[in-house]
């Protein structure tokens, strides 16, 4: 029987892949945080909760569902997501727990406190046309029925609530009057009693953490209990049955690495003291903050001293507290003492990335000496912090500080922590974390309990640290992966500094593939220019074209015709929040039905629109002269004819409602609104860059380039990549030494690259006859092109060069994708820049006296190449 997750996976069959991402609608996208961009696979997960809300072929009630998403991939977002979704559904009450009472705190502050970075919502949240407030309770009695009331509680406290109740805390009988969404964080210490074999007076009780909050929303059959973990442990037998028509949305730490949403991470074993070990680390730290001020940056670096429990996990001594005491006090005495010998000490021994730090603390004539005094200010005791207090006044103190490390004046460079951050610690800026104990507890080759938490906790380090070095980046995904030898994967990578020990780290690589954080099998790569080919005239002389990405300039931006502001009537739905109540069978009663009324946006009058433009971004006016070049005054954008004036807008409603007197409340909601309308209109026809349609010239050997590449095996699901062609299984085998007409030495692509090679290498005699010139490029992150629209950057794969000596010396340069076919659809925007680059490119066709054109070519597929063989065709025969 296929579970609830095969289900919906099931219908992007049947309905294409946006049948779920398409259903985020308004009520999330408006009220969630503008900045917080969802990404693809958190519109996934909140469109397959609408779905399933909507099917009662698939919906239970009460409703319980499963959410499993690696650490980092925005659950707390997926969440404030859900609780609008609800919230339109009618839901008011909401309780929100878990185990960790940290996590209890962090959650507040994404919910609730909206000056805090980290806030969710948007400023103003409105449902409906009504405006709402988010509302921490401690119970439901007497709250406003118009708010989102949430109730932050622990488990335990919630199971305590339920056998011991207090004054003015919740109480099931009052759970049992009003449908309740439950929202469970870190929801695998759920399942105790699932996994647990309970005596017959246990289970007669129920008094487990599970078995309460079963309780609670078997209260009533319209509760519904959201569950959200990184860990969901199904292969444990009993939880995979208990969540086989539950599991909503699963998105594996794997997929979120290899969709490059997490750092990579780096495994570093020295035979060194663990003192010494701690000293490389803070030295390799601050070698990071450097390279990110050279690109202008602003990154503070973390290091994490790790301690170890002095007995087990389960049973800890509280020596273990002392012993993390000691160490820090060991370090700053070595710290305050450190000499220029015990650098060199380290320098003499150093490797990779160690390495790679003093070279460039020379190169940039950073003595020793001065080294020394960076690191003692930079480390110093004032800059540190331990997080293994037992008290609730000091864990609730440092919690504040240890959840704010990404915020500019926190200057904490140093984290000395036992367990305490294992579970509900939300950091993007840790990139060192020192294992200061060399113990071992695996058995018969499997990872054991401090292995595995081990590996957890650098799944949580593994987190993103968002920047970008230009425009066209992504903020969010890592950028380097092929690149090894570029000074910015430092940025990109987590070391894990431990001692030297064979055993120990190949456990601890087993259970990181275990978790998905490091690929089963990756290996690095080089890529080299033939020599043969640096010979020759294309190689000497030759020639790339290619265009380039710039703002749009006043002339770019539209003229008055280019963008109609009354082509379009926007609508607003206002809202009455009356309750009519009818007799069943009683005949002619009053259906009250929703009417339209068309009017103009300036209707509702100028101050109304000045104020919803001020509430807006956007609407200042720098941002509107850069779009709008011809515009004096944001006063004639909202009175002239040309802009807002022109403005239609049908306002829905129930019909006394929208024809009665509008509100000044009313007409603010209105303009708003549509405005907001307006300006995605506008976005989609007006962007900040443009792509020139003029093509320039580049020389082939400068572009051109040996690479170092680190490819990850086995993950694409190809298994052509990373296999070099003279060793493929496949019948695209190639010895591409032999092949002159091949600018690298190798080859390591998909099966669709190879096949794209292999054609080729088939068409070489016939190409021969008319073109005396015909070299392959693989663009190995050598360049980009940017679509002329918007500025979209672009790699093509592949760029064939192809002259001909006739009697005009035409050189033709053609840009080639191949393309499985799962990934066209998705990427059909490709294709079609490639069209408009052919049709449009505008270049000096004649330069150095030879005649150049540019050739877009269709996608080339290994399968179905109707398209491109008839495209190909023109090319041969012109």
């Amino acid at each position: 029987m296929p579970t609830l997750n095969e289900k919906l996976n099931s219908y992007h069959d049947i309905e294409g892949p946006d049948i779920f991402t398409s259903r985020v609608g308004d009520v999330v996208a408006d009220n969630l945080r503008s900045d917080f961009e969802l990404r693809k696979y958190q519109k996934e997960a909140i469109g397959r909760f609408d779905f399933y809300m909507d099917h009662e072929n698939l919906r239970q009630k009460p409703t319980q569902l499963l959410y499993e998403m690696a650490t980092g991939s925005g659950k707390t977002l997926v969440m404030a997501a859900n609780i609008l979704q609800l919230y339109k559904r009618g839901y008011r009450n909401f309780i929100f727990f878990t185990r960790l009472g940290n996590i209890i705190e962090k959650t507040k502050e994404n919910f609730l406190n909206s000056a805090g970075n980290k806030y969710l919502f948007n400023d103003q949240i409105v449902i409906d046309g009504k405006h709402i407030n988010i509302q921490s309770v401690d119970n439901f009695e007497g709250v406003n029925k118009d708010d989102i009331n949430i109730i932050f509680t622990t488990t335990s406290s919630l199971h305590r609530r339920r056998h011991f109740p207090k004054e003015n805390e919740i109480t099931f009988d009052e759970l049992s009057r009003s449908k309740t969404a439950l929202i469970a964080d870190e929801a695998h210490n759920l399942d105790a009693l699932t996994k647990s074999k309970l005596t017959k007076k246990e289970e007669k009780e129920e008094r487990s953490w599970e078995g309460t909050v079963i309780e609670i929303l078997n209260l009533n059959k319209e509760n519904i209990l959201l569950e959200f973990t990184a860990t969901a442990n199904l292969s444990h037998s009993s939880v995979a049955e208990k969540y086989e028509d539950k599991l909503l949305f699963r998105y594996s730490l794997k997929e979120f690495r290899i969709d490059k949403f997490s750092k990579e991470i780096q495994l570093l074993q020295t035979d060194l003291p663990a003192i010494k070990r701690a000293l490389q680390a803070i030295v390799v730290s601050q070698y990071r903050r450097k390279v990110a001020e050279d690109h202008g940056i602003a990154l503070k670096p973390v290091v994490m001293f790790k301690s170890n429990y002095v007995n087990t996990p389960t049973t800890p001594d509280p020596k273990t507290k002392v012993v993390s005491s000691e160490f820090r006090k060991k370090f700053y005495e070595k710290l305050n003492k450190l000499t220029v010998k015990d650098l060199q000490e380290i320098r003499n021994k150093a490797d990779g990335v160690v390495e790679e730090a003093f070279v460039y603390f020379n190169e940039q004539n950073v003595a020793l000496g001065n080294l020394i005094k960076e690191l003692k200010v930079e480390f110093g005791e004032e800059r540190a912090i331990s997080v293994d207090s037992d008290t609730k006044k000091d864990k609730g103190e440092k919690q504040i500080v240890i959840n704010s490390l990404e915020d500019e004046d926190n200057e904490i460079r140093v984290v000395f922590a036992v367990e305490a951050l294992n579970e509900g610690w939300d950091v993007l800026n840790l990139f060192d974390i020192v294992r200061l104990y060399d113990s071992r507890d695996a058995r018969e080759g499997v990872p054991g309990q401090t292995t595995v938490q081990e590996a957890q906790l650098i799944g949580r380090g593994a987190r993103y640290y968002p920047f970008q070095v230009d425009k066209d980046q992504e903020r969010g995904r890592r950028k380097y992966d092929e690149d090894i030898n570029n000074d910015l994967r430092i940025l990109e990578e987590l070391h894990y500094h431990s001692a030297s020990n064979v055993r120990y780290i190949s456990e601890l690589k087993q259970a990181l593939k275990d978790v998905g954080i490091i690929p089963d099998n990756s290996k690095e790569v080089f890529l080299k220019v033939k020599e043969e080919i640096k010979k020759t005239p294309f190689w000497k002389k030759g020639i790339l074209w290619v265009n380039e990405k710039r703002e749009r300039l006043p002339e770019d931006v539209f003229s008055d015709d280019e963008f109609d502001f009354s082509a379009e009537e926007y609508s607003y739905r206002i809202y009455s929040g009356d309750t009519q109540e009818q007799t069943a069978f009683e005949e002619d009663q009053v259906v009250r039905e929703v009417s339209s009324r068309p009017m103009k946006l300036s209707d509702l009058g100028d101050h109304v629109i000045r104020a919803a433009m001020d509430s807006l971004e956007g609407f200042d006016f720098h941002s509107l002269k850069k779009r709008f070049p011809q515009l004096v005054s944001r006063e004639e954008f909202i009175s002239s004819d040309t802009f807002l004036a022109s403005v239609k807008v049908s306002v829905k409603g129930l019909q006394e409602r929208i024809y009665g007197d509008l509100s000044q409340q009313d007409k603010f909601d209105i303009a708003k609104g549509v405005l907001k309308q307006v300006l995605d209109n506008v976005k989609k026809e007006i962007t900040e860059y443009k792509g020139t349609k003029k093509f320039v010239p580049k020389a082939i050997k400068v572009v051109v380039k040996d690479k170092e590449m680190k490819i990850s095996l086995d993950e694409s699901g190809d298994q052509q990549r990373g296999v070099e062609m003279r060793e493929s299984q496949s019948l695209h085998q190639m010895d591409l030494d032999e092949k002159d007409w091949y600018v690298y030495d190798k080859n390591y692509g998909t099966s669709e690259e190879k096949s794209l090679v292999q054609f080729i290498s088939d068409a070489e005699q016939e190409l021969r006859k008319k073109y005396e010139e015909i070299y392959l490029l693989r663009n190995q992150k050598l360049f980009q092109l940017y679509r002329f629209s918007d500025g979209k950057p672009l790699e093509p794969d592949f760029v064939l060069f192809l002259r001909d000596s006739g009697k005009k010396d035409v050189h033709y340069q053609l840009f080639i994708e191949p393309k499985g076919e799962h990934l066209r659809e998705g990427e059909k925007w490709k294709e079609e820049f490639l069209k408009e680059i052919e049709e449009e490119y505008d270049l000096k066709t004649v330069y150095e006296d030879k005649d150049y054109r540019l050739v877009g070519m269709p996608f080339y597929t290994e399968d179905v190449n109707e398209k491109f063989e008839e495209k190909w065709d023109d090319v041969i025969s012109s």
